[in-house]
């Protein structure tokens, strides 16, 4: 199993990016094709003190190529496009394994 895991910093109007992400967004990723599970979590804290992050969201796949086809699909791409209008700058994607 893989995961896209997708952080954000905090946004200068928390609100507004939370209203989106909430009622926009999230509604399109869990419309993407292949998904098995998507969890969102509020970051609090960090046991070093503060931290720059306000979200992390973690999107589950069987493989990578589900992962890849997936972000390739019609709902993927419009994922994508939202994402890039209103967090482009304060979302840092990666992928992992998940053992």
């Amino acid at each position: 199993m893989v995961k896209l895991i997708a952080l954000y910093k905090t946004p200068p109007d928390v609100e507004l990016f939370e209203r989106h992400y909430f009622s926009v967004h999230l509604p399109l990723v869990e419309n993407i094709p292949g998904l098995l599970k998507a969890e969102v979590t509020r970051i609090s804290g960090s046991p070093f003190g503060n931290t720059d992050f306000h979200l992390m969201a973690e999107m589950y796949f069987e493989s990578a190529d589900a992962m890849n086809a997936a972000n390739a699909s019609k709902e993927g791409r419009a994922a994508a496009k939202d994402l890039m209008g209103f967090a482009g700058g304060i979302v840092t994607l990666l992928t992992g394994e998940v053992r």
